[in-house]
């Protein structure tokens, strides 16, 4: 649906004359198209899975389908009632080319937010064998989060690393909720990326090769990384699900 302009389809006419004129008109085909495409949009600010879609289709593009659709954007974002950040975010997700990558954040017109990297939430409970289960949920945009839940062993490694590269804040793990049967308990986000960092260590050190899905948290691990607001300065914690 990428492009959907109004097309004109000519038709011939007689006007008082008597002289052949085109008439331009919208198909009716071409204005359902349009509506879609404008549905779709909209989806995207408020849908995971249409978010999910519209950058793994957009990566898919060669470079002139990557531009139409930037071009289609252009025309029709104006005209869609939800943040320009809902449309762009998902394409500079998976667009590598600088040109375009700046075009995009030209468009958005909200660049503090695109380039910040928000504190996250992290949640923690302890398998009746002694085992960490831990949730780490991490803000992307808008009200969508990134994902890591993983059950370990501090001193072995990880028995196994989940994740969710893009899910809807209010079904991502909270306050009591339960994984594997264990209930988890909000906690400090520094103590369990120090005890993720610690598993990572013992992973590497038994020679076993690290999970993939716990590459992309990379910078977790980074002196930089944000601090999570407290309690008085973030209205989610201790919300229950």
């Amino acid at each position: 649906m990428v492009g959907c302009y109004e097309v004109g389809v000519l038709q011939k006419s007689s006007s008082d004359d008597g002289r052949a004129t085109e008439v331009a008109e919208v198909a009716p085909a071409d204005e359902r198209v349009r509506a879609a495409w404008h549905a779709w949009l909209s989806a995207l600010a408020s849908d995971p899975e249409a978010a999910l879609a519209a950058a793994l289709a957009y990566e898919a593009l060669d470079d002139t389908g990557r531009d139409l659709w930037l071009d289609a954007l252009d025309q029709d974002a104006p005209q869609i009632q939800v943040p320009k950040l809902a449309m762009y975010a998902p394409l500079l997700s998976v667009e590598t080319e600088p040109s375009r990558r700046e075009r995009i954040r030209s468009a958005v017109g909200e660049i503090d937010v695109m380039r910040r990297r928000p504190a996250g939430r992290a949640l923690r409970g302890v398998a009746a064998d002694g085992d960490r289960i831990v949730a780490v949920v991490l803000p992307l945009y808008l009200d969508f989060v990134h994902v890591l839940a993983c059950r370990m062993r501090p001193h072995d490694g990880f028995v196994w690393v989940r994740r969710d590269p893009m899910v809807h804040d209010r079904d991502a793990p909270t306050t009591r909720s339960e994984l594997e049967g264990v209930l988890l308990e909000r906690t400090p986000l520094k103590p369990v990326v120090e005890e993720l960092a610690h598993a990572v260590l013992a992973h590497r050190r038994s020679g076993r090769e690290l999970p993939e899905s716990l590459r992309v948290f990379v910078d977790l691990f980074q002196p930089s990384f944000d601090e999570e607001p407290s309690e008085e300065d973030d209205p989610k914690f201790g919300r229950e699900s």
